[in-house]
């Protein structure tokens, strides 16, 4: 197009204005790969070499030449950004600051390569400013800039000519493997996954003593990537075809197991995918819950702290199964992310898709290439140094002749001539001479000499070797790497998981997908053992017995209920605490035994001195065969309370009780079962349980049984026909060492029933030195454990109810139902 200026009579310089004609297509053509071209070099793509970004290579070339060494004290980033800005990268200091503080970010970087000190940001936040914080080289990044006053790289002018910079470092690892890379250029982009670095250094010896190794080989070494953040990558589908092509995808998952903490079931989260942070987890899980895409949650806290780390609790409703809500998290929020691998880097100063192999291949030849010249660097210097040691030598043996001819020159450049052509010298060894300083012309200098010459023969005989040979170059190469790894590696962090990756398939509605996260409403059992504990356990299969001298534990209360009712747990205090079979861990039939379950104080708030005394059904209201059942405390009093009296509390009062009584005993008592009562002054009452009205859950009951002097209950309960009766005697404080307790197993038909409130009948005969009861139990099929959870034996049934028992091996600390009865 031609441009016509606008004419002005007043100007005289517009005639001699020069335009020229230009084809727009063609100059926006040439400019825009211009730009592509310097976006895609010098910018955004690493060097397959080092793994290097220009701005990143360009940092650790300047800290180093800055001296900022490990060992050193850090020094203001903003110093750092100066000085590169100003000597190498003129692109602007934000640029610089934010690749500084990617090198320094462990959730960022597999091996990080700037030691940072401040605030260098977080998952969610970004960093302080450069003028807040301070870095050094890290051990690693001063790696990577080893022996470049050797000669090992190229080095090309800055971008006013004024300095040198290298054009790739000599990295002592692969870089662009262990800590990956990411960019995007003009129409390409790269996106590499870390590695663990003991894993690829061990892949790239392998290649290098195998150079015709398959993919599958070096996987056998490198089984997938290793994410800062740890984590778990499922499906290595992906894995295998970006190390084949360069090119694939896998998904990652945080780290998380399911707690119970007392009623509460939750899913405490401890590693999060990669670049994933809690906050945005937290966040997506709100926004879900208010969605109605996410359903069992009760709340989110995030419990981080630098000593624990990582810690985010995320709490389960009761009745929700919380392996589904599991896989409803990994579907619908980050704790289940995927990761793209597109390996694209600069090899000869053009982007190529690499595969595993090409990586591993381009490091080696580069890592080979800096072992040669460094090689070669250090022989040359060696042997010119050889070269002058041999010449000092020569006129240390005649030092006087030596210098009687310097002393007769007549200038500088004729002593040199002189010695040269006397002494059989070359010019270098001649000028070495005459700068030599006459304290080095002693004895002790000519044996330091002497060794000097031995170990520099030794050094160039060794670096001839090395260079003499392939093999031996790549023996130092793999030397070097061994090292590498012994210095800097870590154990894997990324767990690596087969499988397809999907959390949950297809499309539902919300309802029923809330119904698929509940469990089932399945026949289960709830047991109250003797020391405490509660279990749950599924279905109807029977619960094995013990064997005869394993640790276990008795039975004092159980109930046949579902998974998603309720029941209650009746305490001391008279209080009952309304839990579901939901909120207790399901344990297998074979595996009831002294440590299943939980303790029964985790499912609550207990008062101090509360104990759990039994559990009892709570149906429906409007179930017409609900069942009254028994409560009755220390001070004889009975009362039956019909579950439907109860409102839907967590905790409400059972009984009203007078003050310094307690709840002894509860149990299911229709009209037609006896009710059982057993003193510490060794009486039984049992009387028809029709006898006892119902009462609502704010009475205080009636009389059960009519106690002498300072005697109380300790059994009360419910029994059929059938039932047996033990009494376990106890012993006067003043017969000490009588360790051994009576133990009597009666027959309840022994005992007559009696009318509700009279005094009972005697239910053993007490010995001499003998109080009264400590222990007392009816019901059927009975087991007694010890306070460690060891069987008693108890002796055989069948004795009259006035009888003094039998003495038997340890005392007893429970009596209950055996499993399974």
């Amino acid at each position: 197009m031609t441009a016509t200026p606008a004419p002005d009579s007043s100007s005289s310089t517009v005639s001699a204005e020069r335009i020229d004609d230009i084809d727009v297509a063609a100059e926006m053509q040439d400019s825009f790969l211009e730009y592509a071209y310097s976006v895609i070099y010098a910018r955004a793509l690493p060097d397959a070499r080092d793994g290097l970004k220009p701005v990143q290579r360009r940092i650790l070339f300047q800290m180093s030449e800055m001296g900022l060494r490990p060992e050193k004290s850090h020094v203001k980033s903003a110093r750092v950004v100066g000085d590169v800005m100003g000597k190498l990268h003129p692109h602007g200091d934000t640029a610089i600051y934010d690749a500084l503080v990617r090198l320094a970010q462990p959730f960022t970087l597999r091996l990080p390569l700037v030691d940072g000190h401040g605030n260098f940001g977080s998952l969610d936040d970004g960093p302080a400013a450069a003028r807040y914080t301070e870095a050094r080289l890290a051990s690693a990044g001063l790696s990577l800039t080893e022996g470049l006053d050797e000669d090992v790289v190229d080095f090309v002018p800055n971008y006013d000519n004024s300095y040198q910079q290298p054009d790739v470092l000599p990295a002592s690892y692969p870089n662009l493997l262990v800590n990956g890379a990411s960019g995007i250029a003009v129409g390409m982009a790269t996106n590499m996954a870390p590695h663990n670095l003991v894993e690829v250094i061990q892949a790239a010896k392998h290649l290098l003593a195998h150079p015709d190794a398959s993919t599958a080989d070096l996987m056998r070494h490198v089984p997938g990537p290793d994410l800062p953040g740890g984590g778990v990558i499922v499906g290595l589908d992906g894995i295998r075809d970006a190390y084949e092509t360069g090119r694939g995808s896998f998904k990652t998952r945080a780290r998380a197991s399911i707690e119970r903490e007392g009623r509460k079931t939750q899913i405490v989260v401890t590693e999060l995918p990669h670049q994933v942070g809690p906050e945005r987890l937290i966040e997506k899980i709100k926004d879900g819950v208010l969605s109605k895409k996410l359903q069992g949650l009760s709340d989110v806290q995030d419990l981080t702290d630098r000593k624990h780390g990582l810690r985010l609790v995320i709490g389960i409703k009761t009745g929700f199964d919380p392996d589904a809500v599991l896989q409803q998290l990994y579907r619908y929020t980050p704790l289940e992310d995927g990761f793209s691998m597109n390996n694209v880097a600069l090899v000869g100063g053009k982007p190529e898709t690499l595969g595993l192999k090409a990586l591993l291949r381009v490091y080696i030849d580069h890592r080979v290439s800096v072992v040669r010249r460094r090689s070669e660097f250090r022989l040359a210097k060696r042997r010119d140094r050889l070269h002058l040691v041999e010449g000092l030598l020569v006129a240390i043996l005649d030092i006087d002749e030596v210098i009687q001819v310097i002393r007769a020159s007549d200038d500088s450049e004729q002593a040199r001539t002189r010695l040269q052509s006397i002494f059989d010298l070359s010019e270098a060894q001649a000028e070495y001479i005459l700068e030599l300083r006459l304290r080095r012309l002693t004895k002790f200098s000519r044996v330091e000499l002497e060794a000097e010459r031995d170990e520099l023969q030794a050094q160039i005989a060794e670096l001839e070797r090395i260079l003499g040979t392939e093999a031996a170059l790549h023996r130092v190469v793999a030397d070097e790497l061994d090292e590498v790894a012994e210095r800097f590696g870590t154990p894997r962090r990324t767990l690596l998981t087969e499988g397809n990756g999907q959390a949950t398939t297809g499309r539902a509605s919300a309802a029923k997908v809330a119904a698929s996260l509940e469990i089932a409403n399945a026949p289960t059992r709830v047991l109250l053992s003797a020391t405490g504990r509660v279990v749950r356990v599924d279905g109807e299969e029977p619960i094995p017995q013990p064997a005869r001298r394993s640790r276990h534990d008795a039975i004092r209360s159980s109930i046949t209920t579902t998974t998603r009712g309720a029941f209650g747990l009746v305490t001391s205090s008279g209080a009952v605490l309304r839990l579901t079979p939901a909120e207790l861990p399901s344990v297998p039939p074979a595996s009831v035994g002294l440590t299943a379950g939980i303790k029964v104080k985790e499912l609550g708030a207990f008062e101090r001195g509360e104990e759990p005394i039994g559990l009892i059904d709570l149906v429906d209201s409007t179930d017409g065969d609900a069942v009254p059942w028994l409560v009755a405390t220390a001070n004889g009093i009975v009362k039956r309370v019909l579950p439907s009296e109860l409102r839907d509390r967590d905790r409400e009062p059972l009984i009203t009780l007078k003050a310094g009584d307690r709840v002894v005993g509860v149990a299911p008592a229709p009209d037609d079962a006896w009710i059982v009562l057993v003193t510490s002054d060794a009486q039984l009452l049992r009387f028809s349980a029709g006898q006892v009205n119902p009462q609502g859950p704010g009475a205080a009951g009636m009389k059960g049984i009519s106690l002498k002097g300072d005697a109380t209950v300790r059994f009360a309960g419910a029994a059929e026909e059938t039932a047996e009766v033990v009494t376990v005697t106890e012993a006067a404080e003043t017969l000490a060492g009588l360790d051994e307790p009576r133990v009597k197993v009666s027959e309840l038909t022994e005992f007559p029933p009696k009318g509700r409130g009279t005094g009972g009948v005697q239910a053993h005969r007490l010995l001499k030195g003998e109080v009264g009861l400590s222990l007392a139990w009816t019901g059927p099929a009975p087991m007694a454990v010890g306070a460690d959870g060891s069987q008693r034996q108890l002796p055989p049934g069948g004795s009259p109810r006035a009888g003094s028992g039998v003495a038997i091996d340890g005392a007893i600390g429970a009596i209950g139902s055996k499993l399974g009865a």
